[in-house]
Parts: C-alpha cells; structure tokens; sequence
C-alpha cells in the first residue's frame, strides 16, 4: 500500500425531510448567496423548502448555472458576490451547480490576477468564502470532495481543481429530492458514480484489500439496485442507496495509499468541451476503450473485478478481460447510454486529432504509471 494523507472536513445531513436543518447550520449574521441552475429546484419544491428555511436571513440570488459550469457564467456571479458583499455560498441543485459555486468561492478571494488561472495553472487558492450544499442529483461525488471542474466557452476548455479550501461546511442530501429527475439524468449519474470507482479500483495491485473491497461494494451495490432507481419511481430505498454510492465513490476514501488513473475522465472533459456531449456520455465511451489500449498493466485488476462484480472468471486471461470489457460495457448499454463516439455524430478521427493535440501542446501524461502520450490518447480515441 502506498503512503497517504486522509482528510475530509464536510459534514453529511442524510435523509427525508432535512433541508430545514440549514437554518440551524448556517450562521444567522451570514449574508447568504443561494447558488442554483435552470430553475428545476422551483417545480420540485427545492427551492421554496430552502426559501422557509432560511427566513430571517439577508439572501441573494444567482440561477443559471449550467450542467457544465461556464467560467464565464461563474465570473457573473463572483462580481455580484463582491458588490454585496457576500459572507456564505449556498449550492442548490446538482453536482454542476456545486462545482460551479466551489469555483465563485475561489474566485471571489483569488488576488493572483485572472482567476481562470485557478484551473489553467493550478494556481494555489490560498482562501475562499465558506460553502454549503443542498444536493439534488447522484453523480460527481462534489458534495463531499474537494474537487471541481469548469469550463470556458470562449476556448472550449474544460478543467478541474482540487483544493479542500472549497469543500463545503456541510451538505445535506434528501434522496427525495431525486424523485423528479429526468430518466438521463439519472441514468449518467449511474454511469458516472460507477466510473468514478474504476478510475481509482482498476489499476495495478499494491495489496490493498480493504480499498479494494470497499471499492467493490460500491461497484456491487450499483449493479443490485439500477434497476429499481431506473424502473421503480419515487422509491426511497433505492434512490437513498444510490446517493450514498454516488458520495462515497468520490469522497477520497476509495483512494487512500491506491494508484489513481483518471484517464478516461480526462479525455472525457476534452470531448464534453469539443462537442457538448454529457458527461456520462463521454465516460461511457472511453472507458472500454482505455482498459483495452492498456489490457497488460490493468489485466490484473480487471479479472478481480470481472470476478467479484460480473462473476465472471476463465482459464485464458486476455479472453477473460475482454470478456469482462464487453460486459461492462453492456452494462452501460443495459443502463441506456450509448458507448460510441459516432452514436452521437462525432468524427473519431476528428476527435483524436484536436483532443491529441491539446494534449501535446499541454505536454499531458496520462494513466496510473503517466505512461499514455498525446500519441496513445490518440489511438485510444481512434477506437472510440
């Protein structure tokens, strides 16, 4: 096992019926910012539970951020944040919606210059406004971790940044509120929370069986109870048990002393920036093709969790990964996401030349061991 640090500052509020708590977590002199996107909080009655919890205290507004966060929109709302002078951040809504608010908490503190600076040059955030969440949908893990991924539609680049400055005081998480999602929305959330325990459990073998087993209890416990969170509406078990999957896949616990890999979700952020498809989409896509370019290194801990997820074991090992390549990949088409860059008309050769060529002008490494060149990237896109 390699060595590690472990932290994690945030503060759950889990179950029915706890938005209300808010009142008694956010300190009453605070003025308050409440953070949220198109408006979907308002027709599922999100936003007027916020609204009652929250009476007494000096609020402002600021709606419209996007299912992948604009800079642009997000530098909007740091410049109403200084004119009021705001104490607190509150995130209402989805993943997108916190990863934005974590980035206007930088940002509105940032005296480096250009905050895009934050996520171009990983530039250090030395403090940030103290944040909170009311999270609504399944998916990035955002409402426990410390980390956050922008874009910039002036460049159609997309970044992340990892700081534990924007981690938010606390997140409450009512699997109620998940009842009124949209079928794909639910549906990449899935997908998302499932690669996001890849990314750190399907790399090479430093005796960890403890993270390993945490890792597959997620992984397992996603494949049991899919088809309740898709087929059975409004089930509180199954959207409760998903929830808890989505924040513990991305909370760092899996990570302690593991080799991380996250090359499919980088690749993934580069054809979300290009072309617009969503997010689950592109890991959907990648992934398969990932594990195949890099069969050898991951063969190993492929055939572990081809074993303990899929029961799927064999006596030739390259045929038992692929196997269990194929039916991971059948497992996102069960879940109704399509796995081909051309099932949603992108060019893989198109692809794999603008996405390569980012790469090499950033000098970009990828994999576990940053053994992928913009040259790999290329071919793996290719397959795509």
């Amino acid at each position: 096992m390699q060595n590690f640090v472990y932290y994690n500052p945030v503060r759950i509020v889990f179950g029915k019926g706890t938005i209300s708590s808010i009142s008694e977590l956010i300190p009453k002199d605070k003025k308050v910012m409440m953070v949220y996107g198109g408006g979907s909080i308002k027709k599922n009655g999100v936003y007027e539970q916020v609204k009652q919890a929250l009476k007494g205290y000096k609020i402002v507004e600021f709606s419209g951020i996007e299912p992948n966060p604009a800079y642009e929109t997000c530098m909007d709302a740091v410049k109403i944040v200084k004119e009021e002078k705001i104490d607190f951040l509150l995130s209402v809504g989805g993943g997108s919606v916190l990863d934005g608010t974590k980035f206007i908490a930088a940002a509105a503190k940032f005296e480096g210059g250009d905050p895009w600076k934050i996520l171009s040059e990983c530039a250090e955030i030395e403090s940030a406004l103290p944040l909170a969440s009311i999270i609504t949908l399944p998916a990035t893990g955002s409402e426990m971790n410390a980390l956050a991924v922008i874009s910039k539609k002036a460049t159609a680049e997309k970044f992340a940044l990892c700081s534990w400055k924007v981690a938010p005081v606390f997140s409450i998480i009512d699997p109620e509120t998940t009842y009124s999602l949209p079928r794909k929305q639910v549906v990449n959330g899935l997908v998302d929370t499932f690669v996001h325990v890849l990314e750190q459990y399907v790399t090479f073998n430093v005796n960890s069986p403890l993270q390993d087993r945490q890792a597959e209890a997620i992984l397992n416990t996603i494949v049991e109870i899919s088809d309740d969170v898709l087929n059975k509406a409004n089930d509180y078990e199954s959207r409760a048990n998903f929830f808890w999957c989505a924040t513990q896949g991305l909370n760092s616990l899996i990570a302690c002393g593991v080799p991380q890999d996250w090359t499919t979700h980088k690749i993934g952020h580069e054809l979300t920036a290009l072309y617009g498809i969503d997010h689950g989409e592109s890991l959907a896509i990648v992934l398969p093709r990932v594990w195949e370019y890099n069969l050898e290194l991951k063969k190993e801990k492929i055939l572990q969790y081809g074993k303990r997820v899929f029961d799927i074991s064999g006596k030739d090992s390259g045929k038992t990964a692929m196997k269990i390549i194929d039916t991971t990949e059948k497992f996102f088409l069960k879940l109704g996401i399509k796995t081909k860059l051309s099932d949603y008309g992108i060019d893989s050769r198109d692809a794999a030349e603008k996405i390569s060529a980012r790469f090499e002008s950033r000098a970009t490494k990828l994999g576990e061991k940053g053994q992928l060149l913009p040259k790999d990237v290329k071919k793996i896109l290719l397959n795509c």
